[in-house]
């Protein structure tokens, strides 16, 4: 006969093995917070809001409700999602500021970005583009190119904030192209375009939403853009990879993750919920309306973007010698 001990470890044992199974069953059986590590407004709350108010008839009829946790270039949002318990309720959309960029420029972020969080789903991700202002001597690329070649230091370019994709970015295309510029940050894209636009600055490399209109109205010439294809809205600029720069045709992304040890099953439902809502044709049109390309991928194809990301940009910062602020 067993023991009472025995039994009771067995029964404990056996408890434990289940329990992630019985969890996920009724997974979600209250609302879901999902904390979005920036501003309301911005392309990675539109995007995010967009796919939570259609979620609920995939997600076990509950809702999702969106956070907005701004500061810190996204790392006071992102640190909270670290911090949440493993267990579905708190989940945190993932960018490429606050998973590669910002830990690459600042080593003493609250976080691990690669073993802290449970990859689940990109949503979708933006295409970048640089553009310069009319009076920049060269409208199109090569011209572009000649032009920063000719004349080292001469440029200058603005960019969404130190250490920000838009810098990153910049910096890359410098170290390949053996360029020199001289750069400009500013606090958001709004401040920047401003700049541009007014002829203070001449260069910019921005997320596609906030430099359309811009582009549209004919106040910024688009010289390149970083995208997998060209796009309809610019059919006769290039990508980064049609002229030789793969590495720096990188785009923006937005997705969502967890913290670390999130039950498989977990995961597996959330990203089934996001990926039946991306499905949605009016969900779909509303994303791209931003610039943006729908997604949905599995956790481990985000999980191997992530690793990408968070690779080329600790690369990037070492080799151009970027510090903190």
């Amino acid at each position: 006969m067993l023991s009472k001990p025995l039994i009771g470890g067995l029964a404990a044992a056996i408890a434990l093995t289940l329990a992630p199974a019985a969890f996920s069953q009724g997974y979600p059986s209250k609302p879901v917070k999902l904390v979005v590590p920036f501003a309301a407004g911005g392309t990675t709350d539109i995007v995010a809001r967009v796919v939570a108010a259609k979620i609920t008839p995939h997600f076990n009829g509950q809702t999702m409700v969106v956070e907005n946790k701004g500061g810190g270039g996204g790392v006071i949002g992102a640190a909270e999602t670290a911090r949440a318990a493993p267990d579905g309720y708190s989940l945190g959309v993932v960018t490429v500021s606050t998973i590669a960029t910002v830990p690459a420029v600042q080593p003493k972020t609250p976080y691990k970005a690669l073993t802290d969080f449970t990859p689940i789903i990109n949503m979708a991700a933006t295409p970048n583009v640089i553009t310069v202002h009319p009076s920049f001597p060269a409208k199109d690329f090569q011209g572009f190119l000649a032009e920063i070649k000719n004349n080292p230091d001469k440029y200058s370019f603005a960019s969404t904030g130190h250490g920000a994709i838009t810098h990153l970015l910049m910096e890359l295309f410098m170290s390949m192209t053996g360029t020199r510029m001289t750069h400009v940050a500013y606090k958001g894209a709004g401040p920047a375009l401003n700049d541009v636009v007014g002829g203070q600055v001449p260069i910019m490399l921005d997320n596609l939403p906030s430099s359309l209109p811009h582009i549209k109205s004919g106040r910024l010439i688009p010289v390149a853009v970083m995208a997998p294809e060209r796009l309809k809205e610019l059919p006769d600029v290039p990508t980064l990879k049609e002229v030789g720069l793969e590495p720096v045709n990188r785009m923006a992304f937005y997705g969502i993750y967890d913290p670390k040890n999130l039950p498989k099953e977990v995961v597996d439902k959330v990203n089934d919920a996001v990926k039946k809502t991306l499905e949605d044709p009016t969900v779909r049109a509303r994303i791209e309306e931003t610039g943006s390309i729908v997604v949905g991928n599995t956790p481990a194809e985000f999980a191997d973007q992530i690793k990408a990301e968070y690779d080329i940009y600790h690369k990037v910062v070492e080799e151009r010698q970027i510090k903190p602020e």
